[in-house]
């Protein structure tokens, strides 16, 4: 799979309408899925996250950059955000009980994947957010990495 779409966002709301977009699209399909959320410190992963996790109902949202993991379960939708940032090991994951959280019909949206690789489920989508080479705004990249995950493509 591995196709991949480049989207320049302006500013922070744009990049919260995005956010919104997406989860969106995560609620018409109606299944489980893993998002990966790549980028440097202060490139606008939390702000994404928090964008997606507002969409459904949520309107407190707290960066779990010191909890690791935030939970967020209404009748309509189970949301985990998990920022591995923090980790010494992947087996830390173990620690916290990651399993009992990565259930179906949970969304994963996981900032610094690459930290917690083998102990999280594989992505179906990769959003790299980097900065405009010195211009306003940010680069979204989006990879489509499942099945699942280019059914996106058709809403973004």
């Amino acid at each position: 799979m591995d196709a991949i779409l480049k989207i320049k966002l302006n500013n922070e709301l744009a990049t919260k309408i995005f956010a919104q977009k997406l989860a969106k699209c995560a609620a018409d399909i109606k299944k489980s899925v893993v998002i990966y959320l790549s980028g440097e410190i202060g490139s606008g992963k939390t702000t994404l996250a928090r964008g997606f996790i507002q969409y459904f109902g949520f309107n407190k949202v707290k960066s779990p950059t010191y909890s690791l993991l935030e939970n967020y379960k209404n009748e309509l939708i189970n949301i985990v955000h998990i920022d591995c940032y923090r980790l010494n090991s992947p087996i830390e994951l173990d620690y916290i009980g990651i399993r009992e959280y990565l259930t179906n019909n949970t969304i994963q949206l996981i900032e610094w994947a690459e930290i917690g690789i083998n102990k999280i489920s594989q992505a179906d989508l990769i959003i790299k957010l980097s900065d405009n080479d010195n211009q306003k705004g940010r680069i979204i990249e989006i990879i489509f990495c499942s099945k699942l995950g280019e059914k996106f493509k058709k809403y973004l």
